[in-house]
């Protein structure tokens, strides 16, 4: 037994200031899907046919629920304590980019202006990604 547990052990040790080695986060993703809703939102207002704005809902909910997803993955894998003291207004980005992305935002809204929000929010916490990236 113990020949299998010193074969099964790992040969290094990894050491990281995210959860893998970086690489894997990118506001991207957050992005991406905050542009999607902004497009549903957009062909929303242009079409009244009532199957078309329903699934259009459908799939403009799914998409503000990823963008809040990958906010959140950002904002506590990938930011660190050093991040948020060297930029103190990180936490108040991300708290209004995912309530943009919620109820009161674009998941509860056909409106384009909550999406330009939104995207403008992702805008800024994308800057601050990679400024860190840079260090």
């Amino acid at each position: 037994m113990r020949l299998l547990a010193r074969l099964a052990a790992p040969k290094a040790t990894a050491h990281a200031h995210c959860d893998l080695p970086c690489g894997i986060y990118d506001p991207a993703q957050a992005r991406i899907e905050a542009e999607s809703v902004r497009a549903i939102c957009e062909k929303y207002q242009q079409n009244a046919d009532p199957e078309f704005r329903t699934r259009a809902l459908q799939i403009k909910e799914e998409r503000s629920e990823l963008v809040k997803h990958h906010l959140r993955v950002l904002w506590t894998d990938y930011f660190k304590p050093p991040h948020f003291e060297k930029y103190p207004q990180l936490n108040q980005l991300f708290n209004e980019a995912t309530k943009l992305a919620g109820a009161a935002g674009t998941k509860g809204s056909t409106n384009v202006a909550p999406a330009d929000e939104l995207l403008a929010k992702i805008e800024e916490i994308s800057k601050i990604f990679w400024e860190t990236k840079q260090g």
